[in-house]
């Protein structure tokens, strides 16, 4: 069974779709994270390094639910053979399987949220590949214009916005907003422009589905630290500094996409 999480009347499930290694070796992605800050973070999230030093990931949805209510889904995970991260993402995934081991139907999935418009978060809310056919999907403005500016290298466009669009399901937010019951999208620009998260809120606690405003414990315990996947670095670390000083002072539950343990208490 999918690990749970409660907060107050409402649950969330981790989901993962698929885990394997990050493409390029991981000091080239945090180049300024020094020894002794690579020791500690393995030692935090061991499952996040393999035998031979590589940066292993989880590619981890999330989906919110109160009672036996409708379902919003955090991210879409990498998807099928064939998806749009097949080029170098551990395809296909599985996150259908691992939402009916959670007694989550796909007709349950009311909205989907991508907390960005990389890849490896769309996969399975691509309408050719989804089996969510009567989601709305919840973007940013900020992401969508980036990939209408370069929609000739860009699948993202075509693959997932136009077919959205024309289907009606596509719901574009410009910052924070109410989601359901319980949940409100929080805007935490920097990985992306548009990037976002999805807090979760009832009965004095929290959680907080944050996407790639953190990718690796190095930055849970060293938020200053820059990630170069992110587009705008000195946007996302401030982002991330004030995100996980918030959450400190608060005892905010974090669920973060490509940690080892699904949720984490900073």
């Amino acid at each position: 069974m999918p690990l749970t999480h409660t907060v107050g009347r409402l649950t969330i499930t981790a989901l993962e779709d698929a885990a394997g290694p990050y493409f390029m070796p991981r000091d080239r992605a945090f180049p300024d994270a020094t020894a002794e800050q690579w020791a500690a973070a393995d030692a935090a999230d061991p499952a996040a390094v393999t035998t031979d030093g590589e940066w292993w990931l989880r590619f981890t949805s999330y989906a919110i639910r109160l009672g036996d209510g409708p379902v919003t889904l955090v991210d879409a995970g990498i998807g099928p053979a064939g998806a749009l991260a097949a080029d170098w993402a551990p395809v296909p995934g599985h996150l259908p399987d691992e939402l009916a081991a959670a007694g989550i139907a796909p007709g349950d999935v009311t909205a989907i949220v991508l907390t960005h418009l990389h890849n490896d978060h769309m996969g399975w809310a691509v309408p050719r590949d989804s089996p969510f056919t009567a989601a709305r999907v919840v973007v940013q403005q900020a992401d969508v214009d980036v990939y209408k500016a370069n929609r000739d290298r860009a699948g993202q466009f075509d693959l997932l916005i136009e077919p959205l669009l024309a289907q009606g399901r596509l719901q574009v937010l410009a910052g924070d907003a109410p989601l359901s019951p319980g949940a409100r999208i929080v805007a935490t620009p920097g990985h992306t422009p548009g990037h976002q998260s999805v807090l979760v809120e009832d009965d004095d606690d929290a959680l907080l589905i944050t996407g790639d405003l953190m990718v690796h414990m190095l930055q849970v315990l060293h938020p200053g630290l820059a990630y170069s996947g992110d587009t705008d670095p000195e946007e996302a670390r401030a982002t991330r500094q004030r995100v996980l000083r918030d959450a400190t002072e608060r005892g905010v539950t974090l669920a973060v996409s490509h940690l080892g343990p699904a949720f984490h208490r900073p």
